[in-house]
């Protein structure tokens, strides 16, 4: 059974049951007062009759005394002690009472009889008949006009729970139709996907940000996670076979160089070893950043921390320049502010800085520069280099994966040109704004821009 149908059923059957209940104690407590206030009225005209007779008894004959106050639906008589001579008078409409067999009763007697299918109130207490013997004076008096309203009544709340379903009903299908719209439609959009191959979202209304709206948000936001992952997936087997082709290729003609000519000759064993080595490192590094790339940013557990910026970017420099025995120029432009505290990953921003600091030491052989300052309400790290440089052409294309400024340069020098394309994921997932400036012959400069919080010396990156 569909969503849909259940809660239409479900709903339509509860109210119902709820209808019914409240109505079948409307019928109950209505039923119980009105006949209550007939056995009330019956029991007060019963007593005032009592007395009326009894203030006759013995002047008016017994026969035309209950016929002065025979009820005109219903009988009225004397029944005496010994149940032999019963005097009845009944009205014209109820003449078939005269059969009904009564007895003597020592106590009042107040209740509802059913006779000959119809329903009567019977009153009976006991009284001084006028021979002096003891006796009951008994009132029988019909309902039918009481019970013909309850009938009404009864039609009436019936015909009510019926009418009263109609509207649950269509009411309840509109309600369950807005509620499994939603479920439809991602169901429908999930089918198109599998049919298709083709990722879809949601058409949200931003009218209620309820439940089900916040659902389809969640439903978008996974198909965008699973988008992204998709094409990082695609693209990493495409880029991985197309940049391994390469190093597999060689290692495998100098690996059969060897088998054929290394013992024999010393000089092409040590070249084929240095390059099957050379080309093992590379791959190694390329399937790092590979990986890496191919992480969405909520994948990278970013883990941001309060640093002090000056004493980061000096340290960082004293271990790059002891692993590359490099000369780097180190210049603070803040000297007379208090020390730069930002806000992010330390590690991500340390290794964001090593890809600009080794792109410098890879196309420049000179003196690196590194400048921290301030600009404009921004942090700046600036990393110079007076290598090669880039063309204007260059620039647009260089955070491209597998892009390389110098295609002449060997492997080895150049890497696998996956470098400024990480570096620009890093800067994404940390909020770190990226600038290149180039001039070819003369060199680059790389700028790293951070954002400052107003109002005060702390820096944070949002």
């Amino acid at each position: 059974m569909k969503l849909s149908s259940k809660i239409n059923l479900s709903t339509a059957v509860l109210f119902a049951f709820l209808l019914i209940v409240m109505n079948f104690s409307v019928y109950i407590s209505f039923s119980k007062l009105l006949l209550g206030s007939e056995i009330d009225t019956a029991n007060r005209e019963l007593k005032k009759t009592a007395d009326a007779i009894g203030q006759s008894l013995g002047t008016v004959p017994d026969l035309d005394l209950l016929r002065s106050y025979v009820p005109i639906d219903g009988m009225i008589r004397f029944v005496p002690k010994d149940n032999q001579r019963i005097i009845s008078v009944t009205s014209s409409t109820e003449n078939k009472l005269k059969e009904r067999i009564t007895k003597f009763s020592k106590t009042e007697i107040s209740q509802f009889i059913e006779y000959q299918n119809q329903s009567y109130i019977f009153e009976s207490m006991p009284i001084i008949m006028s021979d002096g013997n003891e006796g009951n004076l008994q009132i029988i008096k019909s309902i039918k006009t009481t019970t013909n309203n309850l009938k009404i009544l009864r039609l009436v709340l019936i015909l009510v729970t019926f009418l009263a379903l109609v509207p649950v009903i269509v009411s309840s299908r509109i309600l369950s139709k807005l509620i499994t719209r939603p479920v439809t439609t991602m169901i429908k959009t999930m089918t198109e996907i599998r049919q298709s191959g083709r990722f879809k979202r949601l058409i949200l209304e931003e009218k209620s940000k309820d439940e089900l709206y916040q659902m389809g948000k969640t439903f978008n936001h996974m198909i965008d996670l699973l988008e992204t992952n998709y094409e990082k997936q695609k693209m990493f087997v495409s880029n991985a076979s197309h940049e391994f082709k390469t190093p597999l290729t060689i290692i495998e003609s100098y690996s059969s160089l060897l088998k054929r000519r290394g013992l024999a000759d010393p000089q092409i064993f040590n070249e084929s070893i240095e390059a099957i080595h050379s080309e093992a490192i590379r791959m190694k590094d390329m399937t790092e950043q590979l990986l890496l790339l191919a992480k969405h940013h909520e994948q990278w557990n970013i883990h941001k921390t309060e640093i002090n910026l000056t004493s980061f970017l000096k340290q960082s420099l004293i271990t790059f320049r002891n692993a590359y025995n490099i000369d780097i120029h180190y210049t603070d432009e803040n000297d007379s502010e208090p020390p730069l505290t930002v806000l992010t990953d330390e590690k991500k921003l340390k290794q964001l800085l090593f890809i600009f600091l080794d792109n410098a030491r890879k196309y420049s052989d000179d003196t690196i520069n590194v400048a921290l300052g301030i600009m404009d309400g921004e942090v700046y790290i600036k990393i110079m280099d007076r290598g090669i440089g880039m063309s204007t052409e260059d620039l647009t294309k260089v955070f491209d994966r597998f892009y390389r400024v110098d295609k002449a340069r060997n492997r080895k020098k150049g890497g696998a040109g996956l470098g400024l394309s990480l570096a620009k994921e890093i800067a994404d997932a940390i909020d770190v704004r990226l600038q290149l400036e180039s001039k070819e012959g003369v060199g680059t400069t790389a700028a790293l821009f951070l954002k400052k919080k107003k109002n005060t010396h702390f820096l944070s990156i949002f």
